[in-house]
């Protein structure tokens, strides 16, 4: 089966929204020009698994967001749901994360904090293997993150994210955008992904949108139904990297609202943010990084009101004091 490129990989140049990769070294990531026409005929002519993964579509056996997993263990035993361990990641000779070790357990909201450049998308981005990794190992629910083909579409399916930008599809009205992928791959049945659709649509509160293009939505709008195409597939984990750094600030709150009850329906979480609010009042844990490394690791009570590094407590002064 012939591989694709996919929104959000180095490698995509299709034409539609992607990462900037502000935080990686040597700068932006760079769009090849193409047009719309040839963009879809690609991916449609030639879609598989490893293309519709990154969003998030999940196999049948996979419990519903947030719910726990048959397999998950009894008496606190149970595999965290993320775990990194002595993760390195280098740019040419730039090491971008350093020593990274992480477990999440399952239903656990992590929130990533820390300055421009510290590695906090690129921590995000490797779970999924967005970004490869020099040395160290990643597992999802307990599986070990392959480097490459089947495999790596198989686990990349546990994982829902949610990018700074949308990366909807234009041509697609926003009830298709979220029926793609279970259509596509899963090969459920239209009804049954409609269903489904409006059901994540009425969650995320755009339901009466449905029949719109992405153009004709507001930010904080097409970012609702970024998440909602990710939570169709019923992901074990999401991620989210920056989702709200794009919109206008009006905006900010309404996808935020909607994270908070994603929180609450006990999905496991890991988001890249510069939101305070956010993390003081949904987050269990919060991460600070500076410099490629976990700085520190507490609950949000415990970070804000005693941080224990300087560079945390410079940073928390630098923020807080506006």
């Amino acid at each position: 089966m012939q591989e694709i490129p996919i929104p959000g990989d180095p490698t995509w140049g299709g034409g539609l929204p992607q990462e900037t990769g502000a935080e990686n070294a040597g700068g932006a990531r760079k769009n090849n020009d193409c047009t719309l026409s040839e963009t879809f005929s690609s991916i449609f002519n030639k879609c598989d698994m490893n293309y519709i993964n990154l969003f998030s579509m999940s196999e049948s056996t996979q419990s519903p967001a947030g719910a726990p997993s048959p397999a998950a263990g009894a008496g606190g035993n149970e595999q965290p749901m993320i775990r990194m361990k002595n993760v390195q990641k280098y740019f040419d000779d730039f090491q971008a994360l350093t020593d990274i070790n992480l477990e999440v357990p399952r239903g656990q909201v992590v929130v990533v904090l820390g300055p421009s450049g510290s590695g906090k998308s690129t921590l995000c981005r490797t779970i999924n293997r967005l970004e490869t990794i020099e040395d160290g190992t990643i597992e999802i629910d307990g599986k070990l993150l392959p480097e490459e083909g089947k495999e790596l579409a198989k686990l990349r399916a546990d994982v829902g994210m949610v990018f700074q930008s949308f990366n909807l599809f234009p041509h697609l009205k926003i009830r298709d955008n979220v029926t793609l992928g279970p259509i596509k791959v899963r090969n459920k049945k239209k009804k049954e992904a409609v269903d489904r659709a409006m059901q994540l649509l009425e969650r995320v509160g755009i339901a009466n949108q449905a029949d719109k293009y992405p153009a004709q939505l507001s930010g904080g709008q097409q970012q609702r139904v970024a998440i909602a195409r990710a939570l169709a597939m019923d992901p074990k984990v999401m991620l989210f990297d920056e989702p709200t750094s794009a919109l206008d600030p009006e905006m900010v709150n309404e996808v935020l609202e909607v994270m908070a009850n994603l929180a609450k329906s006990g999905m496991t979480m890991l988001v890249v943010s510069h939101e305070m609010g956010f993390a003081r009042k949904v987050a269990d844990r919060v991460l600070f990084m500076a410099d490629g490394q976990i700085v520190e690791d507490a609950p949000p009570e415990e970070f804000f009101s005693n941080p224990k590094s300087d560079r945390a407590k410079d940073f928390l002064g630098k923020i807080l004091a506006h």
